[in-house]
């Protein structure tokens, strides 16, 4: 963009327009809203009109935006997973700033086989590579977490009613990009077992917004690694502890973490552990259901999604968050595709719905809202540990300006 000051390639501009777009600062707002993100941050640099009136626009866009990509398999691949090729077209795009960022890739190409121009034989795609080009894409000061796993939920670019897509198999991934919302405070948060330390202090959970914490509304949690000795007691250990009525606890076990920008034990990834996003604030609204095995066909499947809808959750700037068995898919519903994805959908149109399938899954029926909760887990305190299951999660963060 360039500076109203009569430059650019010698293109004439009125004086009187120059001063408008020079002085009022309504007319200048009203400009920068249709400028993405990026447009608008290199806007900011001109003069401190424009800065200031970029930073009140910038503060004002608090809903939460996405990412995602999905391809067919195929023998051959381009350079770089999907994802990040979309990213890197789409980050120029979006009218947010992302402070905190989730991303998810399916496990088999983020470090897979690529194409080698020039050479017969494929190179090997290595995921920490893949990972640091994804998070050289984003903001320096941004969180990122990400994962891989078998497979991928994800609903196409553009708007929230998209359908989602449950790709079992195939090139897919997405990025949830949440901004600085008024009133919502998100954290990333790990623990990872360490040899030399086997008792896990309570500080560890205050320390990162679990525990004593009165606005802690809602948790993603994530086991990785679960195949090495003494991971799933360590996640049980985590999941029983953070197991409280008044939050929601929603998640399951991927397959790597492949990216946490705040953690500095490299050796950490190394391990197996537990990571996650946490959601604080009065204005979190949240709810989880739990699809059990007898949920089998699109009737019962819509019937879960009925206690969703049961519980209010406001719509606008809210998510849909999908953890489902590897055991489930179109195998379980007899080779059709899409059953829990499209059940979501129909009753919920305009929510877009994210998620993975893994190995183990977390969560039950409970609705948190402010204060008060309006259905409990079962008696059963650690009853939210589940295989061959689905849970479906809304959270929603608030009134967007």
């Amino acid at each position: 963009m360039e500076p109203p000051d009569g430059g650019g390639g010698g293109h004439y501009m009125d004086p009187r327009s120059a001063f408008v777009l020079s002085n009022l600062a309504e007319v200048v707002e009203r400009i920068f809203t249709f400028l993405p993100t990026k447009a608008l941050l290199r806007a900011a640099g001109v003069c401190r009109l424009w800065r200031e009136c970029a930073s009140r626009l910038l503060r004002s866009r608090q809903t939460v935006a996405w990412v995602s990509a999905a391809e067919p398999p195929a023998h051959g691949r381009p350079h770089g997973h999907a994802l990040v090729r979309a990213l890197a077209d789409q980050l120029e795009k979006v009218h947010v700033l992302p402070q905190t960022v989730l991303y998810m890739a399916d496990a088999d190409t983020f470090s897979g086989q690529e194409e080698s121009h020039g050479q017969k034989k494929a190179r090997k795609r290595n995921s920490k590579e893949t990972a640091i080009a994804l998070e050289k894409l984003l903001p320096k000061r941004c969180q990122v977490l990400g994962m891989v796993t078998p497979g991928i939920v994800v609903t196409p670019m553009g708007s929230g009613s998209n359908r989602p897509q449950e790709v079992e198999d195939g090139e897919a991934g997405f990025a949830i990009l949440f901004p600085k919302i008024d009133g919502v405070k998100i954290q990333t948060f790990h623990f990872f077992k360490d040899l030399k330390n086997k008792v896990m202090h309570a500080s560890k959970f205050t320390e990162a917004g679990l525990k004593n914490n009165p606005d802690l509304r809602a948790v993603l949690i994530f086991g990785y690694n679960s195949w090495k000795l003494g991971a799933s007691r360590f996640l049980h250990h985590i999941v029983t502890t953070l197991n409280e009525k008044s939050i929601i606890l929603a998640g399951g076990q991927v397959d790597n973490l492949t990216s946490l920008t705040s953690e500095s034990s490299p050796a950490a990834g190394e391990s197996c552990g537990v990571v996650g996003l946490s959601f604080s604030g009065p204005q979190v609204q949240s709810a989880t259901v739990l699809l059990n095995q007898d949920v089998n066909d699109e009737k019962t499947a819509e019937a879960a999604m009925q206690r969703l809808k049961a519980a209010n959750i406001p719509e606008h700037n809210t998510i849909g968050f999908m953890c489902a068995c590897v055991g489930r898919g179109f195998r379980y519903y007899r080779t059709k595709k899409n059953i829990e994805a499209d059940a979501f959908r129909k009753f919920f149109p305009n929510i877009p719905l994210f998620g993975f399938f893994g190995s183990g899954e977390i969560g039950c029926d409970r609705i948190v809202t402010g204060n008060f909760i309006l259905r409990e887990c079962n008696e059963i305190k650690d009853d939210v540990l589940h295989s061959y299951t689905t849970v479906m999660t809304l959270i929603h963060l608030g009134s967007a300006k």
